[in-house]
């Protein structure tokens, strides 16, 4: 448990990816000298996983259980600040998937959130400062750098591919979705956004993109866009 708690607290990314290997320690599963992840991490590694692909696809039910299996492993360490990563974790799909709530479960918790982690919730919200840059994962920290210097600006294709990391495709949707969150609309983004999220086949997350392009479309006056996006959500909640 010791090492456990020692490789978490020099774990400051908070992406989700980072998220589940701090939290369940998955990447100490690899390391010969170290040794096996505890139970509760490995079960809190799986429940998180299994939530995040169902929030993801729309899987209320299946969300719902498996989340609360996992808050109960990392309750079981009496950690505050580790409840915090965890539910971070579910903000990071639910803003992915545009549902922009303020994640009341982590506000509960923020006061006891490590420095990292408050960062990252302030990119979750499309806020960061440029003193959280650094302290954000890798993969997002172009767009964070991004919004710091130019709020508000819409983007060129050529930047926006720029900015949306390469690589797993919930990191790709987040930085898309934060991206949008602080005003750089464009026909583009939307359309990677729905792109992403089509290919995984994350139900719920698309539905949300294609009706904000679809609306979009509606905007721009465009008739067979919105139509064409209008018949892909029909199927969607067939």
């Amino acid at each position: 448990m010791t090492h456990s708690i020692r490789f978490l607290e020099k774990c400051i990314a908070v992406h989700t990816r980072c998220v589940l290997a701090a939290i369940s320690f998955v990447a100490l599963a690899g390391c010969g000298s170290q040794p096996p992840a505890p139970d509760w991490a490995i079960g809190a590694e799986a429940a998180a996983q299994k939530a995040s692909t169902a929030y993801l696809q729309g899987q209320q039910r299946v969300e719902g259980l498996q989340w609360q299996k996992a808050r109960d492993a990392v309750a079981g360490t009496g950690r505050l600040d580790l409840a915090a990563r965890m539910e971070l974790m579910r903000c990071a799909a639910q803003v992915a998937s545009l549902e922009w709530n303020g994640c009341p479960a982590y506000q509960s918790l923020a006061q006891d959130a490590a420095v990292p982690e408050q960062a990252y919730a302030r990119y979750l919200n499309a806020e960061p400062r440029a003193e959280d840059v650094v302290l954000l994962p890798p993969d997002q920290q172009a767009a964070a750098r991004h919004i710091v210097a130019r709020a508000g600006r819409p983007l060129a294709a050529e930047e926006m591919r720029q900015l949306i990391p390469a690589g797993e495709p919930l990191p790709r949707l987040l930085a898309v979705a934060v991206l949008l969150r602080a005003g750089h609309a464009s026909p583009e983004l939307l359309q990677a956004g729905v792109d992403i999220a089509s290919a995984q086949g994350w139900r719920r997350a698309l539905m949300a993109w294609l009706l904000l392009q679809a609306q979009a479309a509606e905007r721009a006056g465009d008739a067979d866009a919105a139509s064409h996006i209008r018949r892909r959500l029909d199927l969607l909640q067939k």
